[in-house]
């Protein structure tokens, strides 16, 4: 069974439209058992959380029942690393200034990464973003949401 971590833009998304909400819940419901949360993900869900109730309803609904199920990827030192190497070599190959970079982008990286080291498939609405990073190092994409197979 293939694995599965949704890309922060997923939840987001959700989060202001109810047509994405409803195509996350329903790939929710089918891909349950092979899905995971990404620490990078959770991090930037809780950075854009707006009040303290935000916050205790994204901890109580979305990222708490990957924690209760030990259902968290995280990066590694070697995802650590192959964010600075991709960087470099955006740098070589499109003048990419790391400076410049876009904090999202650099998450983006890390997200990227770690799956790959856990063999998931990225869910992802930033397909841009998501082929640059997989011209640097091979892993696995899909814009959102993979049919049930």
């Amino acid at each position: 069974m293939t694995k599965y971590v949704l890309d922060s833009n997923c939840y987001i998304d959700a989060g202001k439209n109810v047509e994405q909400q409803a195509a996350l819940g329903h790939f929710i419901i089918w891909a349950a058992p092979q899905l995971y949360l990404s620490s990078v993900v959770a991090a930037e869900l809780r950075a854009g959380a707006r009040s303290s109730r935000d916050r205790d309803q994204l901890e109580e609904l979305v990222l708490d029942p990957f924690v209760r199920r030990k259902r968290v990827i995280t990066p590694s030192a070697a995802a650590w690393d192959a964010l600075g190497l991709t960087l470099a070599t955006l740098g070589d190959r499109e003048g990419l200034e790391p400076q410049l970079v876009r904090r999202g982008f650099a998450f983006d990286v890390l997200l990227a990464y770690s799956a790959r080291e856990t063999g998931a498939t990225v869910v992802t609405r930033n397909r841009r973003d998501m082929t640059r990073i997989r011209n640097v190092f091979a892993f696995s994409f899909i814009a959102p949401y993979p049919e049930r197979p």
